[in-house]
């Protein structure tokens, strides 16, 4: 069979296979079908667009329609760079090679969503380019949101096939290895430009750094076998730990009151609003090692991907 398909694919040769997939056909795989798996983070790539519609019919951008827009652009910019990371653990634990082949597309969505936000700030600021280099220049965040964008737009631009096979995989996976010090400056970022509540900052760098733990065990295990669900359930808590002390300190550093105090109300649960970001930390960290439990059970004990040759983590 495998004979019969390598015929058939040496018979069509280079150039029909190519034209069986437009580079704007970002919904077909590698051989031009059209992929379920892409569609839908195609259509997830555009949830913002549809949320963003929707509250605008409803209610509204508010006083500063244009000032609302760049934070919901930066917003989605963050999450997806971030979801663009959750998927090598996510792949693994669910063993669901098939994640890997959206991982680029998201990633790319987070550039533009990246790339939108600079331009709105651009436009608010009547492109008046001089006052906005200055501004970049001498305001900490956003010098700080820039180097990201910079950051982003050199991994977007060399994340092609042709990009890869230029560089060398060696090289290109140390580039886009940066990806990790870009998702740090936008989350530093993110909290610089949150003035009151700093929970949904928290708990993205909670997850953030669930996925900075996990990728570090996997480096520094000395077996390529994926680890164990109690390392991830070791993971799971030692993260939503120590996320309650940095808010902790955070809280106690700026109102200047007791880290043990602000501590203290992590386990006030009378109001839903109110639970503290390294619960819902915890509860996803929690479901990742539950999603582990179940597939060992339906499919065995997961084995490391790709053998001797498997790809750099990412």
């Amino acid at each position: 069979m495998s004979d019969a398909v390598t015929s058939v694919g040496r018979a069509i040769g280079p150039k029909t296979r190519a034209r069986l997939k437009a580079p704007w056909q970002v919904w077909r795989d590698a051989g031009g079908k059209i992929s379920a798996l892409r569609v839908v983070a195609l259509a997830f790539l555009f949830v913002p667009v549809v949320i963003a519609v929707y509250d605008f019919n409803t209610e509204g951008f508010g006083a500063r329609p244009l000032n609302n827009v760049i934070h919901r652009t930066g917003y989605w910019a963050l999450i997806f760079l971030m979801t663009s990371l959750a998927v090598t653990p996510l792949r693994r634990v669910a063993r669901l090679n098939q994640l890997v082949d959206v991982r680029r597309m998201i990633g790319v969505g987070a550039f533009v969503y990246a790339a939108c936000h600079i331009s709105l700030y651009v436009a608010d600021q009547m492109f008046d380019f001089w006052k906005v280099a200055s501004e970049i220049a001498l305001r900490l965040y956003l010098t700080i949101g820039f180097v990201a964008l910079i950051g982003l737009a050199a991994l977007a631009a060399t994340s092609t096939d042709g990009m890869v096979r230029r560089l060398g995989g060696r090289r290109w996976q140390f580039l886009h290895n940066a990806i990790y010090g870009i998702g740090l400056l936008a989350l530093i970022h993110f909290f610089q430009q949150t003035k009151a509540d700093v929970s949904v900052p928290t708990f993205v760098a909670g997850l953030f750094g669930w996925m900075i733990g996990y990728r570090l065990i996997v480096k520094l295990r000395k077996t390529r076998a994926e680890p164990p669900t109690w390392m991830l359930l070791a993971l799971s808590i030692a993260i939503a730990a120590l996320t309650f002390i940095a808010e902790a300190i955070g809280i106690g550093l700026v109102f200047n009151v007791s880290p043990l105090r602000v501590l203290q109300t992590a386990f006030d649960f009378s109001d839903i609003a109110t639970i503290r970001p390294g619960w819902l930390v915890l509860a996803a960290g929690l479901i990742v090692t539950a999603v582990d439990l179940v597939r060992a059970y339906l499919v065995g004990p997961r084995r490391s991907f790709g053998g001797a040759t498997a790809k750099p983590i990412r």
